[in-house]
């Protein structure tokens, strides 16, 4: 038969009480109950350290002056730079979209170092145009499906904060440049990377994590 064990006590000893754990009203709130501070928010905008963090909804901006974004023009059904007005005391590459049309939804083939951008708004057709460019140099988004020119690959620039470049299925390079009626254009055929081919690229923190 088994004995169990007991504390030893000597008569004349007055029972203890026994204590309960008091919490501690000092300390606030326990770390679990904290709500998630705005550098956690899955849908914060954050840039990619590598280039396969690229997917997801994707905020593609140049720094020129003024600062113009990679968009979707609905209203005339083609691709088209957005001028962009951060804050004054804003740095330019905490910018983030201000509208629907100004956010691409970047995919891949699994084990493919090369992106697909697609629209990530509605457009004329129903169906997601994709960003392409031909043996040109000429830079579209009117194509719904994917295919050689349609697919970018990533070249991310350390020394330029991180900001990256995209080099077609022809080996060429995206990039911001003037037209002759003076406005600005994307065109697809520069051989080297210079200010007008670095981008800032940005995605959501949760796509960044999966990654």
């Amino acid at each position: 038969m088994s004995v169990r064990a007991t504390k030893l006590t000597f008569k004349g000893d007055k029972p203890s009480k026994k204590r309960k754990r008091k919490e501690r009203d000092d300390d606030g709130p326990s770390s679990s109950r904290l709500s998630p501070s705005a550098d956690d928010k899955p849908e914060r905008w954050v840039l990619p350290e590598n280039a396969l963090e690229l997917r997801g909804p994707t905020f593609i901006f140049h720094p020129s002056e003024p600062p113009l974004c990679v968009s979707y023009d609905t209203g005339r059904s083609k691709l088209a730079l957005s001028a962009l007005s951060p804050a004054a005391d804003q740095p330019l590459k905490e910018c983030t979209p201000a509208q629907v049309s100004h956010v691409w939804v970047a995919t891949r083939v699994a084990g493919a170092e090369t992106v697909n951008f697609r629209t990530g708004i509605s457009t004329s057709s129903g169906a997601p145009k994709f960003l392409g460019c031909d043996a040109h140099g000429l830079v579209s988004a009117d194509r719904e499906a994917r295919g050689p020119q349609e697919e970018w690959t990533p070249v991310l620039l350390p020394d330029a904060g991180g900001m990256v470049a995209f080099q077609n299925s022809y080996g060429k390079y995206l990039s911001v440049d003037e037209t002759a009626g003076g406005s600005m254009a994307l065109r697809g055929d520069s051989d080297t990377i210079g200010f007008a081919e670095q981008f800032w690229a940005k995605v959501q923190a949760r796509y960044k994590k999966e990654a």
